[in-house]
């Protein structure tokens, strides 16, 4: 039943993906390994909405590492379902950290039998497209797995996330794999000197994940460079805006501001969705952390807007009829549409 939940939930993400973004571009699907255990090591921009773009797109059943918070209760079963594992944290309590020795086992056997896991390596979300300093986790979790099956073939992905607006939906993702590290490269040196080669994997794979980023550094012009970041400039593609970020980003075009006429239309087209909108914004408010506002946005919005168009086919269908029940879901949609071009078009960085 587990497993049978999993494939509808991915198929159903997969077709809202397309919905909720305006693109989302792949590279490097051809480094995923074809054989062996995967750590894949993404960074942290987007709260949930992470995981949900790795896991519906490298091609295979993925086990997540989460923050044990979210455990527990009614939603254990559906946790469970989606292959998500806690991780307990020092706020959890030093007793709670004891159990992250059973998971952590788990983890091991799941990678030397050749299956595949998420680890966020940043440690923590955040907010920016700069790349946070990595925590040992995922290269010592590796390491580990490696040791216990010297046998088994293991590899730690580079994956980078990168967002066109942090906050916004109908957005571009481009989504970087790079290449694997083979963590078997490490074990003798492991064996010799543990803390001295988990870090060097750990500098090893941030340096793989940065070449995944358009900006991987908080350097002295990233806040300059950040306003180049816009739906325009990514029609370069990945490479070619990354390149051209680094080497003379004043050839870029920056986003124009609406003024009063765009915000007029954005309002005008807001009216036929109002009630869903105005709902999905009274949710964003209840959490004060900002990267959460954007998964916020994609989860309230699937279930409010398949519920706000059920009301419009329903209640057109039986006051006119059908052809106006139907007319009512394609023109909310329709506006739907524009407004958020709107938004889009007008709103950087």
């Amino acid at each position: 039943m587990k497993a049978l939940f999993y494939k509808i939930i991915l198929l159903l993400l997969k077709n809202y993906n397309r919905f909720y973004f305006r693109r989302i571009r792949i590279y490097g699907q051809e480094h995923i390994p074809k054989e062996g255990g995967v750590i894949f090591s993404p960074n942290h921009q987007g709260a949930f909405l992470d995981p949900l773009l790795v896991g519906t797109s490298c091609g295979s059943k993925v086990t997540s590492l989460t923050r044990s918070d979210v455990f527990g209760g009614p939603f254990q079963w559906f946790l469970d379902a989606l292959k998500m594992l806690p991780v307990y944290r020092i706020r959890d309590g030093y007793s709670s950290l004891r159990k992250n020795a059973a998971i952590f086992d788990r983890c091991h056997q799941i990678l030397g039998k050749g299956d595949h896991m998420m680890m966020f390596s940043e440690g923590s979300h955040h907010n920016e497209y700069y790349l946070q300093r990595l925590s040992k986790g995922s290269s010592r979790l590796a390491l580990e797995a490696q040791e216990k099956f010297p046998d088994s073939i293991i590899y730690i992905v580079p994956v980078g996330i990168n967002y066109s607006h942090h906050q916004l939906p109908w957005q571009e993702v481009h989504l970087v794999y790079g290449s694997p590290i083979l963590v078997g490269e490490f074990l003798e040196a492991y064996r010799e000197n543990s803390s001295a080669t988990i870090n060097q994997l750990r500098e090893t794979l941030e340096h793989a994940m940065k070449a995944c980023l358009w900006l991987p550094e908080n350097e002295e012009h990233y806040l300059k460079k950040k306003k180049y970041i816009n739906l325009e400039n990514l029609k370069l593609g990945f490479f070619r805006l990354r390149e051209q970020l680094e080497l003379d980003p004043e050839q870029l075009k920056i986003s124009k501001k609406g003024g009063f006429l765009v915000r007029f239309w954005i309002s005008l087209f807001s009216l036929p969705n109002l009630l869903p909108l105005i709902g999905i914004r009274r949710v964003v408010k209840l959490f004060p952390d900002i990267v959460f506002h954007n998964s916020i946005k994609y989860i309230v919005g699937l279930f409010m807007f398949a519920f706000w168009w059920k009301i419009l086919i329903f209640s057109g269908t039986y006051i006119y009829g059908i052809s106006t029940g139907i007319g009512l879901f394609i023109g909310s949609l329709f506006f739907l549409y524009l407004r958020q071009m709107l938004i889009s078009k007008y709103n950087s960085n």
